[in-house]
């Protein structure tokens, strides 16, 4: 199976993705390629075209995940503004937004963009998770993992540890992503 390159800056996710395409045999690099972000309203255009950018430089098989956080009694907020938003006010600035609202749904989105060729559009795979934003910051985690509670639990990403990756909006993603890459070179 061909080698695939992990473009982000971020340590986190890919130990995430390594070891969750490992699981399906995918063997994962990383690069911290610095790439061009796109600003749009749609995670998989952003997703897209770091995809390409990093293809364009790269001249390999890579693939690049963006994500979401969405609030309901925001609007969608953060949404693909996450990364911005977590830099700028973090997850304080979350919990005090979320102040004296009682709607407290959210969604975590990850999208993988997976590009092979150039000319070819990126192939594009979506994992969603349902849960809640908590009333504070609980257990030590990175990103917005310490206040989101998924609906299948009731402790947030960041107090389950490695469990989170069994559950998560990544690992959704991931999982369509190596189903069909498997299937897609097992039909070759």
């Amino acid at each position: 199976m061909e080698r695939l390159t992990f473009v982000t800056s971020n340590q986190h996710k890919f130990r995430e993705v390594k070891a969750i395409l490992g699981e399906y045999g995918i063997d994962v690099e990383h690069s911290p390629l610095s790439i061009v972000e796109i600003q749009s309203m749609a995670i998989e255009d952003i997703a897209s075209a770091k995809a390409k950018n990093a293809y364009e430089i790269l001249h390999r098989s890579v693939i690049v995940e963006d994500d979401a956080l969405a609030i309901n009694a925001l609007n969608g907020f953060p949404g693909p503004y996450s990364s911005y938003v977590f830099k700028t006010i973090g997850n304080e600035g979350i919990i005090r937004l979320m102040h004296n609202i009682d709607d407290r749904r959210a969604s975590f989105i990850s999208v993988i963009a997976y590009c092979y060729s150039d000319g070819v559009e990126p192939v594009i795979f979506i994992g969603k998770v349902d849960g809640m934003i908590a009333d504070g910051i609980r257990g030590k985690g990175w990103g917005y993992d310490p206040i989101f509670i998924p609906n299948c639990s009731s402790r947030t990403y960041a107090e389950m540890g490695d469990e989170k990756n069994r559950v998560s909006h990544r690992r959704l993603a991931l999982e369509r992503f190596a189903i069909w890459l498997k299937e897609r070179q097992y039909s070759q």
